[in-house]
C-alpha cells in the first residue's frame, strides 16, 4: 500500500528532458541540477558551524600525554594497551599470536571504535565519509531485496519498481557524498603524515563504485541500457577487454554487479577505513606560509606526530546510525517523489514493424558484409583496418574471441532453421548458398540500390526488379520472421544454459538507424557529458565528466581512434589522482588554495592551529 501511494503521488520524469547548449558542450538540466545540489552541499559543509563547538570554549595548548585520542596513529596506547590480552608468552611464536600481538598493537578497540577525537575535528566536512557508508549500505539492502525478487521483478510489479527507485537514488545519494567527500579530503590534503594508503585506497574505492554503478546499469535490461552496452562497448572492445568484459551479456554483467564487484568494493572499503582508524585525521594544515629548510622539517614531523592535544567525545556508533536514518529518509522521499525511469528496451520486433524500411536496408547490409558489426573488426571478426589504434592496436593482439558472421547469425542461420516449413524459401537459400562469391556480391549490390526505394504491399516488402536473385525473398521472409517476434528469440536462444547474452541482438540492432535515431531523441549519443546519460528528466552520472570530456575535445572528437584516446587519457587522469601525495606541486595545491582554513577556521579561531605554513616535503 505505502509502495503504491507514494509511486501514485510520484513527479513524472519521464517525459522529455531539456538540455543547455554552452559552446561544444550540451548538458541536460537534471545533471546541472545534481551538480548544483552537491557544490551547494560542499559549501555549506565548508560555512555552516558544526554543533557543539562555540567560538568562546578555551583550546587547552598543553601537552596531554594520558589525552584518548583514537584518530591518532599511537595516541593513549599507554594507558589502554595493557589492558589488552595479548596472550600467554609461550604462544609468542605460534602464527595466530603473532597475527593477533600485531593487529592489537596497531589497531586496538579504541582506534576500531573510538569514543575520542582531536578536537580540531569539528566541520560538516568530515561527516561525509560516514554518509557514504551509510548510503552504501542502503544501497547494498535495496540490491538485497531487488534480488529476492529477480532481476525482471521491478520491471512487472510496483512494489519492485519502488525498490528498484530506492536503489537508484540510493546510488545517486552515495555518489554525490562519495565525490563530495573526496572534495574535501583532497582540500585538506589528507595524505599527509603517511597517510597515503588512506587516500590511495579511497581513490581506488571510488573507482570501483562507478565500475559498479556501470555495470549495474548495463544490467537494468530497459532501453537506456541497451544504448549503454552497444556505445559504451566500442571502448572495451579498442582496448581488448571487451573480448572477455563483454557489457552486451546481461548475465555476466549481472554476476559482476552483484556479485564479484561488491565484494572487491566493500574490501576496498574496509582497507580505507581501517587506514583511517589506524593513522587517524589528518592534522590541520598551518594558516601561514614560512619557507625554509627546517620549516620543512618541522611541518613533516608535525603531521608525522601523535595527537596529544585536546579531544572532544565522539559517539561513532551514534553518528553511523544519525547518518543511516537522515540518509533513508532521504531516499525514500526522492524514490517515492521521483520514483525511476523504465522506458522498455528495443525489441527488433519493435523495429521491423515500426521502421521496416530501415529493418529491411539492415538486413541486406548483414548479407553483403557491409553492416558494421560486418566490418568492425575484433573481437567480432578479422576484418583488417578496422581497430583503432594509437602506436598499437590491443584488440588485434586479443584477437577474435566473440566471432560473428553478421550475414550467417542475423540473416542465414535464422531463415535456415524454418527453412523446412517453407519450400520457397529452402529453394531461395539453396540458390543463394550455392551461388559464386562474385555472383553473391552481384545480387547483393543490387540490392543494396533497389531497396532504397522499398515500399510494403500488405506488410510485404517489394523492391524495383533487379538483379538479385534470391536476395528479395530471404529478405521479405526475414522482415515477416522479425515481426512476429522469432528472430528475437533466435538470436539469444541458441545458447548453452540460461540466455542472458544479448550480443547478437543487440549489435543487429545497433547497425540500424531506428535504434540511434531513438537515442538520439532522447539524448543519449553521447553529446552530454556522462557517459551513462538517462532518459528524461532524470539524472545522469556527473562524475564521469572525465571520461566524457575526451570526446568533447575538438581533435579527438573526429579521430577515429576516438575511444582509445579517451580510455588513455582517463587512465592518465585516475593515475594522477592516485599519486597525488608523491607529485611536488600537485600535492601542494590545497596549501596555495588554501579552502583548508574554511575546514579548520573555528579551531584556527580559537586559536588552536599551528602558526606556521611551509612547502609540502613529502
Amino acid at each position: 500500500m505505502l509502495a503504491g501511494s507514494l509511486l501514485a503521488s510520484a513527479v513524472n520524469l519521464n517525459g522529455p528532458g531539456r538540455y543547455l547548449h554552452w559552446s561544444i558542450f550540451i548538458v541536460s538540466e537534471a545533471n546541472l541540477v545534481l551538480i548544483a545540489v552537491m557544490v551547494v552541499i560542499f559549501g555549506a559543509a565548508l560555512l555552516i558551524p558544526f554543533p557543539g563547538h562555540g567560538a568562546r570554549t578555551p583550546v587547552d595548548r598543553s601537552v596531554d600525554a594520558n589525552a584518548e585520542d583514537a584518530d591518532a596513529p599511537v595516541a593513549d596506547t599507554t594507558r589502554r594497551s595493557s589492558t589488552f590480552d595479548l596472550g600467554d608468552d609461550a604462544d609468542a611464536a605460534m602464527w595466530t599470536s603473532r597475527l593477533r600481538r600485531k593487529v592489537l598493537r596497531r589497531l586496538p578497540p579504541g582506534k576500531l571504535l573510538p569514543d575520542r577525537q582531536p578536537a580540531y575535528v569539528n566541520s560538516w566536512i568530515y561527516v561525509f565519509g560516514v554518509a557514504s557508508l551509510a548510503t552504501l549500505g542502503l544501497v547494498i539492502l535495496s540490491g538485497i531485496i531487488i534480488a529476492v525478487g529477480g532481476p525482471d521483478w521491478w520491471h512487472t510489479n510496483a512494489v519492485g519498481h519502488f525498490f528498484n527507485s530506492l536503489h537508484l537514488w540510493s546510488v545517486e545519494a552515495f555518489m554525490a557524498f562519495l565525490v563530495i567527500h573526496l572534495w574535501g579530503k583532497f582540500w585538506m590534503a589528507a595524505w599527509r603524515g603517511k597517510r597515503r594508503m588512506t587516500w590511495i585506497t579511497g581513490v581506488v574505492a571510488f573507482v570501483a563504485s562507478v565500475v559498479e554503478c556501470f555495470t549495474g546499469y548495463v544490467s537494468q535490461q530497459n532501453f537506456d541500457s541497451q544504448w549503454i552496452s552497444t556505445s559504451g562497448k566500442d571502448a572495451f572492445d579498442a582496448v581488448g577487454v571487451g573480448a572477455f568484459f563483454n557489457i552486451m551479456n546481461f548475465g555476466q554483467m549481472l554476476m559482476w554487479h552483484i556479485v564479484l564487484i561488491p565484494l572487491v568494493l566493500v574490501a576496498l572499503v574496509g582497507a580505507h577505513v581501517l587506514a583511517v582508524r589506524v593513522r587517524g585525521v589528518a592534522h590541520p594544515l598551518p594558516v601561514r606560509r614560512v619557507r625554509g629548510r627546517g620549516a620543512l622539517r618541522a611541518a613533516a614531523a608535525a603531521d608525522l606526530a601523535d595527537w596529544r592535544g585536546p579531544t572532544r567525545r565522539y559517539d561513532i556508533l551514534k553518528e553511523a546510525t544519525v547518518a543511516t536514518l537522515i540518509a533513508l529518509i532521504l531516499v525514500v522521499a526522492l524514490a517515492g517523489l521521483l520514483s525511476s525511469p523504465d522506458d522498455p528496451p528495443v525489441t527488433i520486433a519493435t523495429w521491423a514493424q515500426i521502421a521496416p524500411a530501415d529493418f529491411v536496408a539492415t538486413a541486406a547490409s548483414e548479407l553483403a558484409g557491409t553492416s558494421e558489426t560486418a566490418t568492425y573488426g575484433p573481437p567480432y571478426n578479422n576484418t583488417s583496418g578496422s581497430s583503432q589504434s594509437l602506436l598499437f592496436a590491443p584488440a588485434k593482439i586479443i584477437g577474435v574471441r566473440q566471432p560473428i558472421d553478421a550475414a550467417k547469425a542475423f540473416v542465414l542461420a535464422p531463415l535456415e532453421r524454418i527453412a523446412p516449413t517453407n519450400p520457397a524459401l529452402a529453394s531461395a537459400l539453396d540458390r543463394y548458398n550455392g551461388a559464386s562469391t562474385t555472383t553473391r556480391n552481384s545480387w547483393n549490390t543490387a540490392y543494396a540500390k533497389a531497396v532504397t526505394k522499398v515500399t510494403f504491399q500488405d506488410g510485404v516488402a517489394v523492391t524495383p526488379s533487379a538483379s538479385d536473385g534470391p536476395i528479395p525473398k530471404l529478405i521479405a521472409t526475414e522482415l515477416t520472421l522479425a515481426r512476429s517476434g522469432a528472430l528475437d528469440a533466435d538470436l539469444i536462444a541458441n545458447q548453452a544454459f540460461y540466455g542472458t547474452n544479448f550480443t547478437k541482438p543487440l549489435l543487429f540492432l545497433e547497425d540500424g538507424q531506428y535504434f540511434s535515431d531513438k537515442a538520439t531523441a532522447d539524448h543519449l549519443t553521447g553529446a552530454q557529458w556522462g557517459v551513462m546519460n538517462e532518459t528524461g528528466s532524470y539524472p545522469g552520472q556527473p562524475w564521469l565528466w572525465l571520461y566524457t570530456l575526451w570526446y568533447q575535445v575538438p581533435g579527438f572528437r573526429s579521430s577515429t581512434n576516438v575511444d582509445l584516446i579517451a580510455i588513455y587519457m582517463t587512465g592518465v587522469a585516475t593515475v594522477l589522482l592516485l599519486a597525488v601525495p608523491f607529485i611536488p606541486g600537485l600535492r601542494d595545491v590545497p596549501r596555495l588554495i588554501p579552502v583548508h582554513r574554511l575546514v579548520w577556521r573555528d579551531w584556527n579561531r580559537r586559536g588552536g592551529g599551528p602558526r606556521n605554513e611551509t612547502n609540502s616535503v613529502e
